[in-house]
């Protein structure tokens, strides 16, 4: 049986005058901090997550996550990172973001959170309106990049974006404008494209901000291998290698460089 640990957000406030609790604690605050949660223990491979059980306690409030007590280790040294540090530029993208929700939340509410793990009850990260856990900007620099995969959905009410199944990256969701879909007559889903899109790249890490991109252009992709064309191209290189000498050749080049 997997051993499990827990992991306590405890959230410090007052609800009109009263101190907070589960009673007077609405439910649209509890929504925030399990819509983060889930990016702090796992950012990547999601599918293939433990389990993360979820209960409310008094005192003032408390959230408790109940998950694989690796999880609970690797989530604890982070922590401890983070207070260290007293910065969150190291993290992955999708768990400085959850910090940085925790930390506006803190702002717009007025409330503070604590949190700790099973594995140090005596140790906690305090998240509250005068501590500044937000990513640095000028770590991030506008970027291009290239995505292949297909075109899984176009459209959108507020914002006009395409959605890409990657093998790399995941589900992205890239914006276009309505404009650029307006002019497309033919359909678009369900083929295989390669996206040049613009966004945000962190310049020590090298991880690409996937939740900030715009569509530059749409490529057709059909990749396929032609043994006709490469051998045509090996054909054409041999031609011209004829009546050169190889050694000489590499001797003119060696020593082109030594000088």
């Amino acid at each position: 049986m997997e051993k499990i640990g827990d992991i306590e957000i405890r959230v410090v406030g007052k609800s009109g005058n009263q101190g907070l609790k589960p009673d007077n604690y609405d439910i649209k605050h509890i929504v925030a901090i399990l819509q983060n949660v889930d990016d702090l223990l796992y950012p990547n491979n999601k599918k293939d997550r433990p389990l993360i059980t979820y209960d409310i306690k008094e005192g003032s409030v408390k959230h408790i996550f109940k998950t694989s007590i690796q999880t609970v280790i690797g989530f604890s040294a982070i922590l401890t990172q983070i207070q260290t540090n007293k910065s969150i530029d190291f993290l992955e993208i999708k768990t400085a973001r959850a910090i940085e929700n925790i930390q506006n939340l803190s702002l717009q509410k007025d409330y503070e959170f604590q949190i700790k793990t099973s594995l140090n009850e005596t140790y906690e990260l305090t998240i509250n309106p005068s501590t500044k856990f937000f990513r640095t900007e000028n770590i991030w620099v506008d970027a291009e990049f290239y995505f292949y995969g297909i075109l899984k959905d176009a459209g959108g009410k507020n914002k006009i974006n395409i959605h890409l199944d990657t093998k790399d990256y995941g589900y992205l969701t890239i914006e276009t404008g309505e404009a650029f879909l307006k002019e497309k007559e033919e359909n678009l889903l369900f083929k295989r494209f390669g996206v040049r899109a613009k966004g945000k790249q962190n310049i020590e890490t090298g991880e690409i901000d996937t939740k900030r991109l715009t569509l530059l252009e749409l490529i057709d992709y059909q990749p396929k291998f032609d043994i006709e064309y490469l051998n045509s191209l090996i054909n054409k290189a041999k031609k011209s290698w004829n009546n050169i000498n190889t050694d000489e050749w590499l001797s003119n080049l060696r020593g082109g460089y030594e000088a």
